[in-house]
């Protein structure tokens, strides 16, 4: 499959990379490769995650307090969100427009 990531999911990404990397050296670097394995975690198993609004998934990251939020498009995965677990529930939902 197919994996995309719009861009404010990208930002999200990044951003959550810079403020790990300022708190500890490599930490950003960790949070990547765990994202990283989310990805393929959801591309082998694309369905195995629980639906939170109508076609959005959410794989939870291991070791950080982040989500993947994504949905199943045809042959691509198209990644909504890369969600901070105690941020505002739903901030996202606009994005599905």
């Amino acid at each position: 499959m197919r994996i995309r990531i719009i861009e404010p999911a990208e930002l999200e990404l990044n951003d959550a990379f810079e403020f790990y990397e300022v708190q500890t050296p490599n930490l950003g670097k960790r949070f990547i490769e765990e994202f990283n394995k989310g990805v393929a975690r959801i591309t082998q198993h694309p369905e195995s995650w629980p639906r939170v609004r109508d076609d959005i998934r959410k794989c939870i990251l291991n070791k950080f307090p982040y989500s993947i939020l994504y949905a199943i498009e045809h042959e691509s995965i198209i990644i909504t969100a890369v969600a901070h677990q105690r941020r505002q529930p739903d901030y996202w939902i606009d994005r599905l427009r």
